[in-house]
């Protein structure tokens, strides 16, 4: 099968060279037409609430900041997922919303429910 191949293209010179011009031409014209992302973002839109309370246990900065943000931002509208992390004198709490959702969109809603809770959380906490 080879053979006939090969026996083929010898005998159609200008056939096989023409083909592989016209693959080689189609070729850089889809490269070029093509777009192209170098770099994805397949993250959701997030947005991070990054606290620090100088001095206080993991379980106090749980209690008295994390918590307190979490159930607040539960009910935050296009919010897919919110997440609390505590640790020594740090809360990071990740705020994850639905695909599409306008990042500025996020950060305002995020912002404006903080304002709701500003007077529960503890004064000493940045």
């Amino acid at each position: 099968m080879i053979e006939k191949i090969i026996e083929w293209s010898v005998k159609n010179k200008i056939i096989v060279i023409s083909a592989v011009l016209l693959l080689l031409g189609a070729s850089f014209w889809a490269l070029k037409k093509t777009p192209l992302d170098a770099i994805p973002d397949l993250s959701p839109p997030q947005v991070i609430i990054y606290s620090k309370w100088t001095g206080q246990s993991p379980s106090v900065v749980e209690d008295q900041l994390t918590y307190p943000i979490v159930s607040i931002l539960l009910s935050a509208p296009e919010i897919q997922t919110v997440r609390g992390v505590s640790s020594f004198e740090t809360s990071a709490v990740y705020v994850i919303f639905k695909e599409g959702t306008d990042i500025y969109w996020a950060r305002s809603r995020v912002l404006e429910y903080l304002s709701q809770i500003k007077d529960r959380l503890p004064k000493s906490a940045q």
